[in-house]
């Protein structure tokens, strides 16, 4: 072991009372620092110069709200029920829109849904319907339904022929719709197939 060059330090072990005194210093600085703070109209961020921080930013606009909006279905006597919705910017302008799976609220059965893409204009009072991704008349249920990354994904439940019974689609299969050059277009990841 090497000796050290430093002569032997008077004192090399604590006392109780060097650790109460050093706890009571920490907690004296901690309560001064408490009530001593920067006026809040004065304070600048370091790096600033001196001048005040820049205010933060504004909140993100909200997706358009469902509630209220007239959807293009026909449900004759039955009122239109919005199944499931999500938000998100499809067309890259800043401002999310909201895209809604909806069908008629038959009660039983399997009525067929509606895809509809909401926007609400700044000042607007009421969200208006601006594209429709599925017709109700194309007998299609929709699954696994989400928005992101600028584009609505779905699997599409369907029938093969008038003769399947509305209960049991018999075909089934993936969907995408993203905004290009001003419309919705629609790709199909994987084909149709029986399920």
């Amino acid at each position: 072991m090497q000796q050290s060059v430093v002569p032997e330090l008077a004192h090399t072990h604590t006392s109780p009372l060097q650790w109460v005194a050093t706890a009571t210093a920490i907690a004296g600085v901690v309560a001064l620092s408490s009530v001593v703070q920067p006026d809040a109209a004065r304070a600048a961020q370091p790096g600033t110069g001196g001048r005040p921080a820049a205010a933060p930013a504004a909140a993100p606009a909200a997706a358009p709200d469902t509630a209220g909006v007239d959807f293009p279905i026909v449900c004759g006597p039955t009122k239109a029920l919005v199944e499931k919705n999500a938000g998100g910017d499809l067309d890259g302008d800043g401002r999310p829109e909201t895209v809604a799976v909806v069908r008629c609220d038959a009660g039983s059965g399997t009525p067929p849904d509606g895809v509809y893409v909401l926007t609400q204009a700044q000042g607007a009072k009421q969200p208006r319907v601006v594209a429709t991704l599925i017709d109700p008349k194309d007998r299609l249920s929709v699954t696994d339904f989400a928005v992101r990354d600028g584009a609505v994904t779905a699997t599409l439940l369907g029938y093969s022929s008038i003769d399947v019974p509305s209960c049991c689609p018999d075909l089934k299969q993936t969907a995408k719709w993203q905004w290009k050059n001003g419309a919705f277009i629609r790709s199909t990841p994987s084909e149709a197939h029986g399920t």
